[in-house]
């Protein structure tokens, strides 16, 4: 049963992309896929928060940035376990120079998780205005399509990403650090001290 489903979901997805390829001019937008690529890989997002940590030293803003941190870490952790685990090839070659270990396989989508737990994120746990969350939600869809148009996924692959993340952004709320927690954590981390505490003398 699981072997038909794979063959159905590998024919849809075949099926589809063709349907976009010919209303898509793919060459003169294949930049752009590599840029969404790009933008939801999680080695970048990692860096970009350690780098904003760390340049921006902002206390009111080490809660969302330490919240996000930890989730992004989450997600790599879970996604690498399940395509350990999935072990299911990807629809073409990886070209992606990014890819590492276990993200060679395609079972479940990395960047559809890491972009919907952005969007919750950024939607529930730390809201923003309506006027960001819909390019983020933009951003999400591209994303995901453009993981689809690159043969980098089946489309089972996609709708399984979407859903962990939106799992991983629940367990997020749950396990949501305070502010004071994490400036705590910022300020062991990069060994300085915080105003007020017990060795502030």
């Amino acid at each position: 049963m699981l072997k038909n489903i794979l063959a159905l979901d590998v024919r849809f997805t075949k099926g589809f992309v063709k349907c976009m390829e010919t209303l898509l001019p793919v060459k003169q937008i294949q930049v752009y896929y590599t840029m969404l690529e790009i933008s939801c890989h999680g080695i970048p997002w990692i860096a970009s928060l350690l780098a904003l940590i760390w340049i921006l030293n902002s206390k009111r803003l080490y809660q969302v940035q330490v919240n996000l941190l930890i989730g992004l870490v989450l997600d790599i952790i879970v996604i690498a376990v399940l395509k350990s685990i999935a072990r299911r090839r990807r629809p073409a070659v990886n070209t992606d120079p990014l890819s590492m270990g276990p993200d060679k396989y395609s079972f479940p989508s990395g960047h559809a998780s890491r972009s919907m737990l952005v969007f919750y994120f950024l939607n529930y746990l730390w809201p923003v205005s309506g006027i960001y969350l819909i390019p983020i939600l933009a951003w999400m869809f591209a994303v995901v399509m453009s993981r689809l148009l690159m043969r980098r996924h089946h489309i089972l692959d996609v709708i399984a990403g979407l859903l962990l993340g939106y799992i991983e952004g629940m367990t997020m709320g749950l396990l949501y650090l305070n502010a004071e927690t994490c400036s705590s954590l910022i300020s062991w981390l990069t060994d300085e001290k915080i105003d007020g505490a017990d060795y502030d003398v």
